[in-house]
């Protein structure tokens, strides 16, 4: 086996990928603190073709060094919009038709292996602050709340790595409806 070149990898460019087919899957960043974790989120979000993150509340906005160190360019291609409130973001996409899930552990949480996505149906994800997750106001105008099941010690994942799972799950599903 030979590991292969960057050049070999297919990759679209900036342009190519603003022309591309999107998943129909908004991420939704509430209350995120960290910024390597935003520009992290915004390098899975391009791995994943995502129509746009939406960076809400203290959640820093591009351009910063710290946000760029992890997203490696993906806020060039991937598509933000700011918004003040949390609120205000899912209210919009709630008038847009958007299935809102919050990925947080509630009452009534669904396992993401057991999520079963709609057929034609588009997707806002919030994801929240790594400490309190996603606040209780946006859990109550959810549709769904999806966790991720763990089996150690932890009670949760980075927001990073919870995006990663998330988005890979729900792109795989959405995908091969």
């Amino acid at each position: 086996m030979r590991k292969l070149k960057n050049s070999e990898l297919g990759r679209k460019s900036v342009n190519e990928y603003k022309k591309a087919d999107k998943s129909p899957i908004i991420v939704v960043l509430d209350n995120v603190r960290s910024m390597n974790n935003i520009g992290s989120v915004f390098r899975t979000a391009d791995a994943f073709l995502v129509k746009a993150v939406y960076l809400c509340g203290i959640t820093a906005k591009p351009p910063h060094k710290d946000i760029q160190k992890t997203a490696l360019g993906a806020t060039e291609s991937v598509p933000w919009k700011y918004y003040d409130s949390t609120m205000e973001a899912i209210n919009q996409l709630k008038n847009d038709g958007y299935i809102i899930i919050s990925v947080e552990q509630a009452e009534e949480a669904i396992p993401l292996c057991d999520f079963v996505a709609k057929e034609g149906g588009k997707y806002a994800v919030i994801f929240g602050h790594e400490i309190r997750g996603v606040a209780q106001e946006v859990v109550d105008l959810s549709d769904y709340c999806i966790e991720i099941p763990q089996f150690g010690t932890k009670h949760s994942f980075n927001i990073s790595v919870s995006t990663g799972i998330v988005l890979w799950e729900l792109f795989r599903k959405i995908r091969f409806i």
